[in-house]
């Protein structure tokens, strides 16, 4: 049969168009037909990572070696045997010849499982050079499987089969554990399957129990790529990529799934055991996620604990926690933070994937590391972790973390970004979340270094007009869809409170505390009005009519100040006025708002304010007259005031006579006394300077004159 078949056998990787239905020559397949696989050209390229190597046969029998290693190859599988009818001529020189040159390397046999039992052809394999040793430099063992290469052929009398060799997938399966399990035996390992995810799908009905196989596929993509497509589903990640047979090298060309040291560690075969061994079953083995292992159970770990190296990842072990494994990003930001001796302690679970936005996250004694796609893998721990944990996780306002936690904040403080915000910690507030608007006005205000030191609460948010707020050490921010975030502290915080927040007169803040007034003072605008704060006055709300007075007099620069009280109402006729430093504005709805102040004002009050005579101020006080005099309108008269006179007021039939004499420029010149009735007749009297003026129903009003 050895010399039927040809010089080399069957070559690993055929490239020829495949049979892919039945054979339509043998014994009981009479009307069947033959289909073929169309294959894609290749390319001379190499994958962009790994180690690249090379595999031959009696097909190459003069290999330079030494010009292979020169072109980049670090490895080797040769060709030993077929079935159990053929053995390489050319094994022994190839398999010294590519050691020599400081490759490592390994034996491969072709399967023809319908020749004769796994079994048998394991142990021919042995025999004729298939052998492993842990020696550092040789690979284990291979078994080829893939497409039938004498398929629909009889050759010295045996009949091939077709392209899955005539047996059904229950019985290819089993042919391929007896070898496995055979090879085991014989050398302690396992054996490397090479196979191609087509034959495997056809012919094995898609196999899922072979994960604890290394796995060697062949995929050839016609233009450069990093991907060797769809794997069998018994694996989720391969060993060695067979990517070309027309590529660098002699024979096909191949890349190792890694770096130059997890294969040498491959080549020694480490031994995987106990709980370790039993949570890296539990992943698939070699077939799952970790790949095999690339170091031995090393041990002597904080707590009693254990770990051990695999291909994708690690494995630690505590007495404590049980062993888990950690891979990928998860793997590398524990890492990062001291692994077991970091916060984070052991791992308490496997990573769980499945999260939204194609998230994962894996358990830790001191907390949880979250990856997703978008922000990488950060961990989560303490208080920061439980504020986030009560906001929802990643399905909350935060969505993932952004960062790990940093620290060296003031005040002993940390904090971590989310992708939708921040969590701030101190040991005197606590852990806070702050986002949207809120965090970008406490930003601005210099975070736990500006004013409102750090959060003392979440965002609150159900107020009216759709508001939120939040507290901070120093303050409070609110926030409105109609005026945005604004923050309110001290003493302009506390009048804004005793007004009744945003639900009074004042509604929400639209500015922040502005500074930089006259005697030290400050401001800040709400939607009704404003608050003014001085160290000689306190804090004090201004709005409506006599906000727009005050305004209009200068606010705190002019006449009156700083207000000394907030707007007081239920005076006569719906009237209300508020303090100022320097006076008074009183408002009416007859009259507006109008103020008062100096000896205007006081000769106004001895009168009985709103409630005497005179009633409300019609006017604000109007200066320039004839020797520097002034002069205020009321709804029921006028109060002129001149230096060196003083302030009285006119009213009724005696102000009409001293109107028609011309006011301070006539005769009488100005007021020097008040009205003084109670005469006879009913009369009334009121000096002037230059004269007087009386009244009374009997007898009129008359003038004297001095």
């Amino acid at each position: 049969m050895a010399a039927a078949v040809g010089a080399g056998g069957a070559e690993m990787g055929q490239r020829s168009a495949r049979v892919t239905g039945t054979a339509a020559a043998g014994p009981g397949t009479a009307g069947k037909s033959l289909t073929t696989e169309a294959l894609a050209p290749e390319a001379t390229w190499q994958p962009s990572f790994g180690v690249q190597g090379l595999d031959v046969s009696g097909h190459q029998p003069s290999v330079d070696w030494q010009q292979q290693w020169n072109l980049g190859a670090r490895f080797a599988y040769v060709k030993a045997t077929e079935g159990n009818y053929y053995s390489s001529e050319t094994f022994a020189s190839q398999y010294q010849g590519s050691r020599s040159v400081g490759m490592v390397r390994g034996a491969y046999h072709f399967a023809i499982p319908n020749w004769s039992s796994g079994a048998d052809q394991a142990r021919y394999f042995l025999q004729n050079g298939g052998g492993w040793s842990a020696d550092g430099y040789t690979m284990p063992p291979v078994l080829d499987i893939e497409f039938n290469p004498y398929a629909g052929r009889t050759i010295s009398g045996f009949y091939f089969g077709n392209t899955c060799y005539d047996m059904s997938a229950a019985q290819l399966t089993s042919w391929l554990r007896d070898f496995g399990n055979t090879m085991r035996s014989l050398t302690g390992r396992l054996p490397v399957i090479y196979t191609n995810t087509s034959w495997w799908r056809e012919c094995t009905a898609d196999a899922t129990a072979f994960g604890d196989y290394p796995l060697w596929v062949a995929a050839y993509p016609s233009s450069p790529s990093d991907y060797a497509g769809s794997l069998p589903s018994s694996w989720s990640n391969y060993s060695i990529w067979q990517y070309s047979s027309m590529g660098t090298f002699a024979g096909d060309s191949n890349v190792w799934n890694g770096d130059y040291a997890s294969l040498k560690r491959f080549a020694s075969g480490y031994g995987v055991k106990g709980a370790i061994g039993a949570a890296w079953a539990a992943l698939g083995g070699g077939g799952g996620k970790l790949g095999y292992p690339t170091s031995n159970e090393m041990c002597g770990l904080a707590g009693g604990g254990c770990y051990q190296r695999f291909q994708g990842g690690t494995i630690h072990y505590s007495p404590g926690t049980g062993a888990y494994a950690t891979w990928g990003g998860i793997g590398a930001t524990w890492g990062i933070l001291g692994f077991e001796k970091g916060k984070l302690g052991y791992p308490v679970s496997n990573e769980i994937c499945g999260l939204s936005g194609s998230g994962c996250y894996q358990r830790f004694q001191g907390g949880t590391i979250h990856y997703s796609p978008a922000t990488g893998a950060r961990a989560t721990w303490g208080g920061i972790r439980t504020t986030w944990g009560a906001l929802g996780f990643e399905n909350g306002k935060l969505g993932y973390p952004a960062s790990n936690e940093i620290c060296g904040l003031t005040g002993g403080g940390c904090y971590q970004r989310f992708q939708g915000g921040t969590i701030h910690y101190s040991p005197a507030t606590g852990a806070h979340a702050t986002w949207g608007g809120i965090r970008t006005t406490w930003g601005a205000l210099g975070n736990e270094n500006g004013k409102l030191g750090y959060p003392a609460s979440n965002e609150i948010c159900g107020l009216t007009g759709g508001g939120c707020y939040q507290r901070f050490q120093g303050g409070t921010i609110h926030y409105s869809p109609a005026t945005g975030a604004r923050a309110v502290w001290g003493g302009i915080r506390t009048t804004w409170s005793a007004l009744g927040y945003e639900n009074g007169k004042l509604g929400y803040p639209v500015t922040n505390e502005m500074c930089g007034l006259t005697g030290g003072g400050c401001y800040q605008r709400f939607q009704g009005g404003t608050i003014h704060y001085s160290p000689a006055t306190g804090a004090r709300a201004t709005w409506g009519g006599i906000r727009s007075t005050w305004g209009a007099l200068g606010n705190e620069k002019g006449k009156l100040g700083y207000p000394v009280g907030n707007e007081i109402c239920g005076l006569v006729n719906g009237g209300c006025y508020q303090g100022f430093q320097g006076g008074t504005i009183h408002w009416s709805p007859g009259t507006g708002a109008h103020a008062t102040w100096g000896g205007i004002r006081a000769a106004w009050g001895a009168l009985g304010y709103e409630n005497g005579r005179l009633g409300y101020p019609t006017i604000n006080e109007i200066c320039g007259l004839v020797n520097g005099g002034c002069y205020q309108g009321f709804k029921g008269g006028t109060i002129h005031y001149a230096p060196g006179i003083g302030a009285f007021a006119t009213s009724g039939p005696i102000q009409a006579a001293w109107s028609a004499l011309g006011y301070e420029h006539g005769k009488l010149g100005y007021p020097v006394s008040s009205e003084t009735c109670g005469l006879a007749n009913g009369g009334c009297m009121q000096n002037f300077q230059g004269g007087t003026i009386s009244h009374s129903a009997a007898l009129g009003t008359k003038v004297s004159f001095k």
